[in-house]
């Protein structure tokens, strides 16, 4: 998955709002890729309720791992900022599209995400995530509650589908992309290699 992961303008320090309005679409877009690898692994995810309560996780692991990045990596007023903006605009698209696909109401929605949120920042404030990135009971504790909105056939298989291949490359993939919102100045385009012929 190709993923946008700087600034285009001219070069200046980006405020940790703009930062995370940012990364909020690319969130969106790993968890959504997490969820099409799954179900090409033959893990049954329907659509409907089921499909929303495997995004939900999968957002809000990557929300967690981008504030546990944020404490690693800028001042604590910052990370406030970057941290609850991020939550938000997440949960708005996720309560958006759930509203909209299920019939649901959107503030419903958005605050089940929002308490959801609170609920596994407390449970996941039990693992490390340092300079090398998360722990193993980090990517554990995501596939424990992945596996718990599975079915009973797939909830013990989905274990290594999400600690060996979609928890490690999402980690990846958020941390270059902060990488590179964090730069000031914006990269040069790469030039394509033209074809020669006579």
């Amino acid at each position: 998955m190709r993923i946008k992961s700087s600034w285009f303008k001219e070069g200046r320090e980006h405020t940790p709002q703009e930062i995370s309005d940012a990364l909020s679409f690319v969130v969106s877009r790993i968890a959504d890729n997490a969820l099409k690898n799954t179900r090409k692994a033959k893990f049954e995810i329907e659509v409907g309720p089921q499909y929303f309560d495997f995004l939900i996780e999968f957002l809000l692991f990557l929300i967690l791992v981008a504030d546990r990045i944020a404490h690693r990596d800028v001042p604590a007023e910052d990370r406030i900022v970057f941290t609850g903006n991020l939550a938000n605009r997440v949960g708005e698209t996720y309560a958006e599209n759930r509203s909209r696909l299920l019939g649901q109401d959107i503030r419903e929605c958005k605050q089940r995400f929002i308490d959801l949120l609170n609920q596994r920042a407390g449970e996941y404030a039990d693992f490390s995530y340092d300079e090398k990135g998360p722990d193993y009971g980090f990517y554990r504790y995501l596939a424990f509650c992945i596996g718990e909105i599975m079915t009973d056939a797939d909830s013990g298989w989905i274990i290594d589908q999400m600690i060996s291949f979609e928890a490690p490359e999402a980690v990846q993939m958020v941390e270059k992309t902060l990488r590179g919102l964090n730069e000031a100045e914006p990269r040069k385009p790469r030039r394509r290699a033209s074809a020669g012929g006579d």
